[in-house]
């Protein structure tokens, strides 16, 4: 994921900036972008799980997991504006849940270089 996560976001970043600039109105714009994606995910779920007896059943699992990705992408296009160094953060703060769910029976996850 690193592989292609972090240099289209980096692209999108460096549109966001050339179009919108950087200032602080710019970065909140960029933070509520996250919460309107995930909005957009939540109301997917509630169209697959057909909660809405007006509406009925109108999305799929994978409209629901299409919209978390575009969470995924604002979160990680966001982070951006937070540190010069997304990837790494991002890389800590996993590894720092990781460790948290490690049990006797589970051991931390390492580092391979894969994905």
């Amino acid at each position: 994921m690193d592989a292609v996560l972090w240099p289209v976001t980096a692209r999108i970043v460096a549109t966001l900036n050339a179009t919108n600039g950087t200032g602080p109105h710019e970065t909140a714009m960029r933070l509520l972008k996250v919460t309107e994606e995930a909005g957009e995910a939540s109301a997917a779920y509630i169209g697959m799980t057909g909660q809405n007896p007006r509406k009925g059943t109108t999305h799929t699992p994978g409209d629901v997991a299409d919209e978390l990705c575009d969470v995924i992408i604002a979160a990680a296009v966001a982070l951006h504006a937070f540190t010069p160094h997304p990837a790494a953060v991002l890389d800590a703060k996993l590894h720092a849940a990781a460790r948290r769910l490690t049990t006797p029976a589970q051991p931390a996850l390492t580092d391979t270089g894969s994905e």
